[in-house]
């Protein structure tokens, strides 16, 4: 359109306009020159659709995620090279096979909504993924070292499988979860190393708190094999399920973000059953015994120190919101 037509309707709906480049200035540029230019152009105005297709790839060689919105015939290569080629409902039947989203309204809400729901989705899936590394990391340390200590299995392979299953289950509920409106407004990459680093820092913390467990087990309650095995079981649980408040948000202290109600209850079920499966009928069958009073109320101590701890590193570890 018009370039000046153009920045009237950007300046009507709030858009800043940065910059504006008319085909006929972007027949006298080269590439890298047309690559400087669109990153600070907000308006591309009288392009013909093979400028359109320069401007895509300027902006893919700047670094940028490109969209995409057409309903010509014309528009047909510029919505291939995009990453996201966008239509509507009553575009030409060539623009419509080659968009990647078909607008069946004349409105972009849907895709508004369509980025928020994928950035939760990430940011979700995230959390299971560095959940899951940092305590699996923690469990294999915890359990090598005990292994190396103690004359006895720290549990037993039903134990663990079952203490597995019951924090498996609770982690169900993290797809329905909350996210912080920080993290909603921008988008979030890939990052392989930063999982690396949160396990390799976590996880460790999770083992001290293990082994401070099996001190107090042994040396202040002086237990037996059986105790000792359902100690650390309904430990391990607690930790491992708590600890998910913590590190689910960036927010600090961690209880500025509430959690959806589904994974709340599925965190008040994984303690319910730490707790009530020594103590059923089953208990015996899996080799769980009683535990002494004095072990619960040392266990508040420690799962109250261990979320400290967590919450303190965090605030190094993630940016503070």
């Amino acid at each position: 359109d018009n370039d000046l037509v153009a920045r009237h309707v950007a300046e009507q709906v709030g858009l800043v306009v940065e910059g504006v480049l008319t085909g006929e200035e972007m027949r006298g540029l080269s590439h890298p020159a047309l690559v400087a230019r669109a990153k600070r152009t907000t308006i591309f105005a009288r392009v013909d659709p093979d400028q359109k297709l320069h401007v895509i790839r300027a902006l893919h060689d700047g670094g940028a995620v490109v969209g995409y919105l057409g309903d010509g015939i014309n528009d047909a290569p510029s919505l291939h090279a995009a990453d996201v080629g966008i239509s509507v409902d009553n575009a030409t039947d060539v623009a419509r096979s080659a968009a990647d989203i078909i607008l069946l309204e004349s409105s972009l809400a849907a895709i508004h909504q369509g980025v928020l729901e994928g950035r939760r989705t990430f940011a979700n899936t995230l959390k299971y993924i560095r959940m899951g590394t940092s305590s699996n990391f923690g469990n294999m340390l915890s359990m090598t070292g005990a292994a190396l200590l103690l004359p006895f299995l720290p549990m037993t392979p039903g134990q663990i499988l079952l203490n597995k299953l019951i924090y498996d289950a609770s982690q169900t509920a993290i797809p329905t979860d909350t996210i912080d409106p920080a993290v909603a407004a921008v988008p979030a990459h890939w990052d392989v190393h930063a999982i690396q680093r949160f396990m390799l820092i976590f996880g460790p913390i999770s083992s001290l708190f293990d082994f401070l467990t099996f001190g107090v087990l042994l040396l202040a309650l002086g237990v037996n094999q059986q105790v000792f095995q359902t100690g650390w079981f309904v430990e391990s649980l607690f930790t491992q399920v708590l600890v998910v408040l913590v590190i689910r948000t960036r927010m600090s202290p961690f209880w500025r973000s509430h959690p959806s109600r589904p994974l709340l209850g599925a965190i008040v079920g994984a303690l319910a059953a730490a707790v009530l499966i020594p103590l059923s009928p089953l208990g015996p069958v899996l080799g769980f015994a009683p535990l002494p009073l004095a072990f619960w109320l040392l266990l508040v101590v420690l799962v109250a120190a261990y979320l400290a701890l967590v919450e303190l590193v965090k605030r190094r570890f993630e940016p503070r919101a």
